[in-house]
């Protein structure tokens, strides 16, 4: 099946839309204002104000928090809020302090949730700049957002699997490096015949799933067929796995597969392993696929370009006061072979930084679709309770100073994705087989010119 495209920040696609929170009733604790409101309205307002990438309008911010104040009251039941109009003065702290009182007046007033007022005046300060990157993220937003970017952990033997369209069973996509399955020897495209004596012939993958993971110290036995020959059964001991922003397989002609889910904290030394892999299995050209990824962390896309481009700039940032800081190569990069990346309109953000910088370096080709365009960068800044904000704080430009933000990149060669792809699969994946002719065709000239 096709990845579902992930939508992760800082350097990266918005999570979730600036809202007003749904109401929550306050508790014992809940019912005045405090310390850690007044705190976060403060840090809130700063971060706005001062780390924007634009100079904002204090009298918009504040107008906007009291619309938004104004709607969860509604929402609370309370008919026709009377909050007192603010007014914005030169010195921030005056027009901090304003924001402050009004929050309490409402609390008090209407007997409203503190913290939920808190919440609906920050929202309302995001709203204001009108940046479909710059919002308020609940403690549940920023806990999904940072277990999206750094990835999940569970019980289970280290197999991603997928269902074969044909035969209708289970079969091997990926093994996790060093998992129990890496270990047992279990290798890409095996077929899981059965599981703990169960056929996996018509079982959905949330149901072979189920069967795979359990308990950490559990044991469960799977018999594999590889090549058309029953393997004698092994029985896996399950482990606690991470799960891998970085998948790799080797395709036809020793093309290297690599594909990226989001540029999470460990997407570097994944993709190392990665890399490390294939190239012990004699890869001679590489395909980087960055399709339905929405980025994710700045010095992630910068550690990847630098796995490709062996020395030179990867991005500029620009602050809001001009201030521009390129980052160059790390000089980690492997050894020159041919380069494939594939993009989508849902290549975006950290993705996109990758995809320019190789794009420009000319170390390799962009094949695909016209990315996203999302050339701003994020900065989240948490809060006391484990909320956040995220705030744009900068813009960024590719090597050749292309500012991509609402434009995208052009592919340099064009290729439509085909209805129901099956992303990484030569036979349900149009730009993947692209990929593959123009890499062999690379390999093929290199070869008669005795590289």
């Amino acid at each position: 099946m096709k990845r579902v495209a992930t939508l992760f920040l800082l350097v990266v696609l918005a999570l979730t839309a600036a809202r007003v929170p749904a109401a929550v009733p306050a508790t014992a604790t809940e019912t005045s204002f405090g310390l850690i409101d007044a705190e976060e309205l403060q840090l809130s307002y700063q971060h706005l104000n001062e780390q924007f990438y634009k100079k904002i309008d204090e009298q918009a911010t504040l107008d906007s928090v009291r619309d938004s104040l104004d709607e969860y009251l509604k929402h609370t039941g309370v008919a026709k809020p009377k909050l007192a109009v603010m007014v914005a003065y030169d010195d921030p702290s005056k027009t901090e302090r304003e924001i402050d009182r009004e929050v309490q007046v409402a609390s008090r007033q209407y007997h409203a949730n503190p913290r939920e007022l808190t919440y609906a005046a920050i929202s309302g300060m995001m709203n204001s700049v009108h940046d479909r990157y710059t919002v308020f993220l609940d403690p549940k937003d920023f806990a999904d957002l940072n277990q999206g970017l750094d990835g999940t952990t569970f019980s289970g033997t280290g197999i991603v699997i997928q269902s074969d369209d044909g035969t209708k069973m289970i079969t091997v996509s990926n093994v996790v490096p060093d998992g129990p399955a890496d270990k047992a020897g279990i290798q890409q495209d095996d077929v899981i015949w059965t599981i703990d004596g169960k056929s996996t012939k018509g079982l959905r993958i949330d149901q072979a799933s189920q069967l795979l993971r359990g308990k950490q110290g559990t044991p469960v036995t799977l018999e594999i067929q590889r090549d058309g020959k029953l393997l004698p059964a092994m029985t896996l001991v399950r482990e606690p796995i991470k799960q891998l922003s970085v998948y790799e397989k080797m395709l036809p002609n020793k093309i290297g597969y690599v594909a990226l889910t989001v540029f999470g904290r460990d997407t570097s030394d994944e993709l190392n392993t990665a890399l490390d892999r294939l190239q012990a299995q004699g890869a001679r050209a590489f395909v980087l696929d960055l399709r339905d990824n929405g980025g994710g962390y700045l010095d992630a896309a910068v550690a990847v370009s630098s796995k490709f481009i062996p020395s030179g700039p990867i991005v500029s940032v620009e602050s809001r006061q001009s201030n521009i800081v390129t980052i160059e190569a790390e000089n980690t990069a492997i050894n020159p072979v041919p380069l494939a990346v594939l993009v989508n309109g849902h290549t975006a953000s950290a993705s996109e930084i990758t995809s320019g910088a190789i794009q420009d370096s000319g170390v390799g080709t962009l094949i695909g679709s016209k990315t996203f365009g999302k050339g701003v960068v994020q900065t989240i800044y948490p809060l006391p309770d484990g909320s956040a904000v995220k705030i744009t704080t900068a813009r960024y430009l590719t090597p050749h100073n292309r500012d991509i933000n609402t434009v995208g990149i052009e592919p340099d060669i064009k290729a439509d994705e085909n209805k129901n792809p099956r992303f990484g699969d030569p036979t349900k994946d149009t730009q993947l087989q692209t990929a593959i002719n123009f890499l062999t065709n690379k390999i093929a000239a290199q070869s008669a010119n005795g590289a």
